[in-house]
């Protein structure tokens, strides 16, 4: 809201902005109050707040999501857990308990919980170290795997209860990039050998960096056998079809299983009278039940041994399920607490050693599926892990003939998935240079160190960068709007204007960068929802196609919906104090526009004031913000340059190729005092010289053509 600046004509009451005080912050800030303690209590378990709602419709979609994912983590539990140098039946044990836990202090309703690729390829490197160290485990090294895991879950759930799951803010989107396209590139290349049934594979470290790997494998590839003819049709059999309807979308997650089926039974045909000697690499005996329930054995020799190992295993844990969590979050419509999650994954690690399994997290193939196969609730994982737990019983006679080559092929397809495109680099590219060339740093570290070095490198980059920019500061500016709630020490008897109903405004002090990114775009929606109506008086139809995490009405017939509410049409940030923006705040920002325009049902309009870099306007145009459904710039800012036969004609030539070829001279005008040309290129007419100019085109653009917003 605008304020006048004019001298003042009438008397005036002086105002003294209240002193700030310790006192006061403490109790604001520190001191729980009496309510916020029982808020604080009731939210460690979100299920109270939606289970009493359980319906069969949501069962039904639980049910079949459920069984969809049961049909891939079972083979995927074993395959990881050969990557974590254990035996297969712990990946079994860990797929169980991440399932039948994590409904109860889960924010999310897409993720599952389980053995994951790179999590276990970094325990297999910790286990390859630490077991010279300590020798007496050599036969046992699931006792380190679970001492691990209760100790980083431990952790990891002091995190939460603490509440400081903000520090995720603080891993920037290229450096969770990097770590997950060199984590696949290093556990894909860690295949290869199994995938091909190279016999020489014992003459090297297949955890050796990736180009060890690449090179010692090519260095005795004339060791394949008949594994690779195993290994690569099965492969290319697993590949994915990139169907978006959701009947191919269960018949290539299905063919994924018959791929596996038809290779044990073809197994079990060559090798059911050579159990001894099989003519290819297969699992072997699998153990029936929960063979190594026990209490976890915690000493100072193993903590002592892996110290060094476990801030990057906490990063590996917290980044991964924290990211998938956000991401289908943003996609599916609704808000994951950090926080809360942090608490699910450190309760599960923590609990999971009893039953035998190692530390797990979220995993991004199997929530894919997930999400796609139309989960409703959180419960959906209880379903799976009665599904894992029929496997543990009953199928361990069937394991014993999969292939291994099969195994291999399962783990390069599902790390497939992590590997950024050339959509994601040119996305970079176009918004970010510098970040362009810190993800490539992660990546080539990964390749030529390892996994660990590589998180290290692209995190300390990242750091780097944002110190730089922030030591830049932002340019200073005088403001025109002042704050709605009087944050800015304002007077309070002042009672500024809002804005026109539809219409929010947001100030940015500082950068926008990875740390404040998400914290500024989940207060901004936060009001923006509790401010304005959905753009479908009743979007779900019925109770059971309402969100888990929306409680709503009880009964059909009545409407939680406040339709005085107004629609959300437009959204105006003032960047006059930004310097710098990065690819996890455009991303963030991206993200946003889509939760939002599926709240409202149509396309917001997004302004921006106050841009002060081409680079930033250049980052914002790459993600598609600058431009209107309007043709053309309706509000203009413009600069008097004289008359027109004295005007600078080297900027009107710019500003015409700015228009584009044959485009009309729109902006350009004549007037007593000569020629107006336009301060800003109307190429992109939601970018504002200020608020003023960017409210008044916001409105314009609302009142002119509603029609066209959706």
């Amino acid at each position: 809201m605008s304020v006048s600046s004019q001298p003042a004509t009438g008397p005036t009451v002086n105002y003294v902005e209240p002193r700030a005080s310790t006192k006061k912050w403490l109790k604001d800030n520190v001191v729980p109050s009496k309510q916020s303690s029982v808020d604080y209590a009731k939210s460690l378990f979100p299920i109270m707040t939606w289970i009493y709602r359980y319906n069969w419709t949501w069962f039904l979609g639980d049910a079949v999501a459920g069984l969809t994912v049961g049909v891939v983590v079972i083979p995927q539990g074993m395959a990881y857990a050969k990557l974590a140098q254990l035996p297969p039946e712990f990946g079994l044990y860990s797929s169980f308990v991440g399932c039948a836990l994590y409904f109860m202090f889960a924010t999310s309703k897409d993720i599952t919980i389980g053995p994951v690729a790179v999590m276990s390829t970094l325990l297999g490197n910790i286990l390859t170290d630490v077991l010279p160290q300590l020798p007496q485990y050599k036969d046992t090294p699931w006792i380190i795997a679970g001492c691990m895991s209760v100790v980083l879950g431990c952790i990891v759930t002091a995190l939460g209860l603490l509440r400081l799951g903000f520090i995720v803010d603080f891993i920037p989107l290229p450096a969770i990039a990097a770590f997950m396209t060199g984590s696949a590139l290093n556990i894909a290349m860690g295949q290869v050998p199994a995938l091909l049934g190279n016999n020489s594979v014992k003459s090297y470290n297949t955890r050796a960096p990736t180009y060890l790997v690449f090179g010692n494998f090519f260095k005795h590839i004339k060791s394949c056998d008949i594994n690779s003819a195993v290994g690569l049709t099965a492969l290319a059999a697993g590949k994915r079809w990139p169907q978006r309807e959701r009947l191919f979308f269960f018949l290539s997650t299905l063919r994924t299983a018959f791929v596996i089926l038809l290779y044990t039974l073809i197994s079990y045909l060559v090798n059911r009278h050579s159990r001894t000697k099989p003519r290819f690499s297969i699992l072997g005996t699998i153990p029936k039940g929960f063979r190594h329930m026990n209490v976890p054995h915690i000493s100072s020799d193993i903590l002592s041994a892996v110290s060094g190992h476990i801030p990057a295993a906490i990063i590996v844990l917290i980044i991964e399920h924290i990211s998938i969590s956000k991401s289908f979050g943003r996609i599916n419509n609704y808000t994951i607490n950090p926080n809360q999650e942090l608490i699910a994954i450190g309760i599960t690690n923590i609990c999971g050693p009893f039953f035998g399994a190692y530390p797990a997290t979220g995993s991004f193939s199997r929530t894919a599926i997930k999400a796609k196969a139309g989960v409703r609730t959180p419960l959906a994982g209880v379903i799976t892990a009665v599904m894992v737990v029929f496997a543990i019983y009953i199928l361990p006679p069937v394991f014993f003939y999969i292939p291994n080559a099969l195994l291999a092929a399962v783990i390069i397809h599902a790390v497939g998935d992590l590997i950024s495109g050339p959509k994601a680099l040119r996305q970079f590219w176009k918004i970010s240079p510098i970040e362009f060339f810190i993800f490539w740093i992660g990546v080539i570290v990964s390749v030529f160190s390892g996994i660990d070095n590589g998180i290290y490198a692209s995190v300390a980059a990242s750091a780097a960068l944002l110190l730089f920019r922030i030591r830049q500061g932002p340019g200073q500016s005088r403001n025109a709007f002042v704050s709605l709630d009087h944050s800015d020490g304002t007077n309070p008897s002042v009672k500024p204007t809002p804005p026109p109903s539809g219409i929010f405004i947001y100030r940015l002090n500082e950068s926008y960068l990875y740390p404040n990114a998400v914290h500024f775009t989940d207060h901004m929606v936060e009001q923006i929802l509790l401010e304005t109506r959905p753009g479908v008086v009743n979007p779900y139809g019925s109770l059971g196609n309402r969100p888990w995490n929306d409680p709503g009405p009880r009964h059909k017939t009545e409407s939680d919906i406040d339709m005085s509410k107004p629609e959300l049409r437009a959204v105006i940030l003032d960047f006059s104090g930004v310097s710098n923006v990065d690819i996890t705040s455009v991303q963030n920002l991206t993200d946003v526009r889509q939760q939002l325009d599926r709240h409202a049902d149509c396309s917001v309009s997004w302004h921006f004031a106050g841009i002060k870099s081409q680079w930033i306007r250049r980052s914002l145009i790459a993600a598609g913000f600058g431009s209107s459904k309007i043709a053309t710039r309706t509000i203009f800012s413009v600069a008097n340059s004289g008359s027109a036969q004295d005007a600078d004609t080297s900027f009107r030539s710019i500003y015409d190729e700015e228009r584009g070829p044959g485009s009309e001279k729109k902006g350009i005008t004549e007037s007593v005092d000569g020629l107006h040309l336009p301060v800003l290129s109307t190429e992109y007419p939601n970018f504002h010289i200020d608020l003023d100019e960017a409210l008044k085109a916001a409105e314009a653009e609302l009142w002119r053509c509603p029609q066209e917003m959706c």
